[in-house]
């Protein structure tokens, strides 16, 4: 007599485990309900997000912002290290960071996890860290996919990406027609390299056959460590301060990949220029060391990290230090670096039109200020 066997599920047997999915699912759920307000409507798990919308009747005329981003190759220390519950807040410093560019105030959020096989455990730690990040900028976390991809990426393999919307009014966007000769330009200082430049990086570390496991001396801890400190989060502070000081910020710029010169470029006018003062800050300890190892002055850097400024804003000269000062007072280190001209351009290489954008022109001179 034959024993009829148990029928086999051929999606498992393709490689795809939906009931790990579903258990990460129930791993995330009290992290995302954390970011939920009783706008969001509908929980966790449906097909798509709602957000009650009926606050922008308060707003005259409301425009809705929108940016998507993901992390870049800085997932592959992560993976290395096998640490995951920071990538979640570069996510979210790399999305909605991008919206308060405007001047908006994110409402809602949606993430994207690709993975070789899903282990419910490491998509919790990342989803849990890009809640966190939306509970610190006010966004809600009102979806998100886990995608598993056999075959296609390693079995330890996953990128993330997310998008953001915000809103603002439409006669307090931020942007270039807003900035005028003489306003003063101030650097928010970053926590580290972010999420930009990390192709080089590891590009450095491979050739210097450094682990991230390794003990990185100068930092006290190892390299992976250091390496995946989490992206800073400006929205919230920047949103405060353009409260504080109505009227005084004129622009900002996240400065992402291409560096401090093209993306202080984009948000100026046609016809100005800025000379950013290197000696007025001195780049982080982790940018000086992996120049070092990689043989590269902190110049030829400067089109691929943020060498320690993670944010400009273009500022009323007479709000400048105000602006500064309560930048400081949320635990960001602020500070000038130079003033918008509209002079004849003085001769000498000048970043402009950079990504697409026909700005204004930006270089960066003098010599970065020694090490404390």
């Amino acid at each position: 007599m034959r024993v009829a066997s148990t029928p086999t599920d051929p999606y498992s047997a393709a490689g795809v485990d939906t009931a790990a999915g579903d258990l990460a699912v129930e791993l995330m759920k009290s992290a995302v309900r954390r970011t939920q307000g009783p706008e969001v409507l509908g929980g966790v798990g449906g097909f798509a997000g709602l957000f009650d919308a009926s606050a922008l009747l308060g707003y005259r005329k409301p425009l809705l912002a929108t940016s998507t981003d993901g992390v870049g190759t800085k997932v592959a220390i992560a993976q290395a290290i096998d640490k995951h519950d920071t990538i979640g807040q570069d996510l979210v410093g790399m999305v909605v960071d991008d919206i308060v560019v405007v001047g908006a105030k994110p409402l809602f959020m949606t993430d994207y996890i690709a993975t070789g096989k899903v282990f419910p455990e490491r998509i919790a730690d990342i989803v849990r860290g890009i809640a966190d990040g939306c509970s610190a900028t006010g966004t809600a976390l009102v979806g998100g996919e886990t995608a598993e991809h056999p075959g296609l990426l390693g079995i330890h393999d996953y990128d993330v990406a997310g998008a953001a919307t915000g809103v603002v009014e439409a006669d307090a966007v931020l942007g270039a027609d807003r900035v005028r000769p003489g306003d003063v330009v101030l650097a928010l200082a970053s926590s580290g390299p972010h999420s930009n430049g990390y192709s080089l990086i590891r590009h450095i570390i491979a050739n210097a056959g450094i682990g991230y496991g390794d003990n990185a001396a100068d930092f006290g801890r190892t390299w992976g460590e250091e390496l995946l400190e989490p992206t800073r989060l400006y929205t919230s502070p920047l949103l405060r301060a353009i409260d504080a000081h109505p009227g005084a910020i004129h622009s900002l710029s996240h400065v992402t990949g291409g560096g401090i010169a093209a993306n202080l470029a984009r948000v100026l006018p046609q016809g100005t220029w800025v000379d950013v003062d290197r000696s007025t800050w001195s780049p982080s300890p982790v940018f000086r060391v992996l120049a070092d190892i990689g043989g590269l002055s902190l110049e030829q850097t400067e089109g691929t990290w943020n060498l320690g400024i993670g944010f400009l804003a273009v500022v009323s000269a007479e709000a400048a230090d105000a602006a500064a000062s309560t930048l400081s007072a949320e635990g960001i280190h602020t500070w000038q670096v130079g003033t918008v001209s509209d002079a004849a351009l003085p001769a000498g290489d000048y970043e402009q039109g950079a990504k697409g954008v026909d700005g204004g022109a930006v270089r960066l001179v003098g010599s970065y200020a020694e090490t404390d």
